[in-house]
């Protein structure tokens, strides 16, 4: 897998003596001890990860934990008092100024809280703005800036000011900014903080719909646990400048790392972060045309099952239970009678949330790929199990 950022080591000291800060630190002292014998503040301590190329990587902590300066140091407008940030094998925490303004110019963009939109400049002029400081001629940061809003559904309002906008739409405006220098990586930071709740998950969608399309590398700020489930693909949280743990969702709400993580994700609605995939089981199946009664029936048996799906070429078709089967038998009937065309279906990412209301119908539920090949089974049971897995 090819890692876009790599941070090794990495610490933020700030005061005037930062290495005396330093080597307490590292002698095991903690913040507090640290501050009170030298008047040095620890912003960020022994910090790794590795952000893949593609993936939003999302940052979260509370007020102080370290997040802003991390994203700060990424991009080089705080320099680490120890330790790498590599983008595409670039030490940006210790190459040239030179260097450092190449990354800047053709790698990375920042969003930031604040949508800082110059008042007196229409919306296509504020995102080519950073394209004028650059001295790329006029027609091409107007074209630019337009796709820019046009990727982010604002391409009518080119020639609107800001203050015709709603706050919504002037963070679009902002993103839009950040992709008109067509970057490799995004770097936001608490972004949608300042929207209401409503606009807030729009935003987040809408992120995540244009993330599809564009594949950037993203790391995201927040202090919003739920916002980070919602977009992270890995999550790190962080506290007191460290990174207490880091996973994927599930990993986090269901084995979290500590009782400060575990605070944070006690009120968490689980059915919304989980996905089929995690508690599906290997497929219990059978060719269509070879179904065999008392074969399908002692299959069932071995797997514990009462259902197994049918496959026609190989491609999920239907579904036998052991009851229909059973009776079948017992008539005499064809067996290609009882299988059922209309079960219910769905994919290794389809949220446990979603999936209600197919295991109140208390058949398995097939999952399928895009190529309609059944990758695995979800036992209604299982869906009840993991939700009530996580309450005390």
């Amino acid at each position: 897998m090819g890692y876009k950022i790599e941070a090794k080591k990495l610490y933020k000291i700030f005061g005037s003596d930062p290495d005396s800060a330093l080597e307490l630190l590292r002698q095991g002292r903690t913040k507090d001890e640290i501050f009170r014998a030298t008047a040095q503040t620890v912003g960020v301590q022994d910090v790794n990860f590795r952000v893949a190329e593609g993936e939003i990587f999302v940052v979260m902590g509370l007020s102080g934990s370290g997040k802003s300066t991390l994203v700060r140091m990424i991009n080089g407008l705080i320099k680490p008092t120890s330790g790498e940030i590599l983008i595409d094998s670039v030490d940006v925490a210790s190459c040239s100024a030179e260097q450092l303004r190449k990354v800047r110019r053709e790698k990375v963009a920042m969003v930031f809280q604040h949508f800082a939109l110059f008042p007196h400049k229409t919306v296509v002029d504020n995102v080519a703005f950073g394209l004028k400081i650059r001295g790329i001629s006029a027609a091409e940061r107007r074209e630019r800036a337009q796709t820019a809003l046009e990727q982010v559904g604002l391409g009518a309002r080119a020639d609107s000011y800001p203050d015709e906008l709603s706050g919504g739409m002037q963070q679009r405006v902002g993103l839009a900014r950040g992709l008109a220098s067509e970057p490799e990586i995004l770097l936001m930071d608490e972004p949608f903080s300042a929207l209401d709740p409503l606009i807030r998950g729009d935003m987040q969608q809408e992120l995540l719909e244009l993330q599809r399309v564009l594949k950037k590398t993203i790391v995201f700020i927040t202090h919003d646990l739920s916002e980070a489930l919602t977009l992270g693909n890995t999550i790190s949280i962080m506290r007191g400048g460290l990174i207490v743990q880091t996973g994927t969702a599930e990993e986090i709400v269901g084995s979290p790392a500590d009782d400060y993580v575990t605070a944070f994700t006690k009120d968490i609605d689980r059915s919304l972060v989980f996905k089929a995939g995690s508690i599906a089981t290997p497929p219990c199946s059978m060719e269509v045309a070879t179904l065999d009664a008392g074969a399908a029936l002692a299959q069932m048996e071995d797997f514990g099952v009462d259902g197994m799906h049918v496959t026609e070429n190989g491609k999920l078709a239907g579904l036998v239970t052991y009851r229909d089967l059973s009776a079948a038998v017992r008539a005499g009937g064809p067996v290609a009678g009882v299988v059922r065309r209309d079960f219910p279906v769905a994919t290794s990412q389809t949220r446990l949330f979603d999936l209600y209301p197919l295991a109140e119908k208390g058949l398995p539920i097939a999952l399928s790929d895009e190529a309609g090949i059944l990758a695995g089974v979800v036992q209604p049971s299982a869906v009840f199990t993991q939700l009530n897995s996580g309450r005390a």
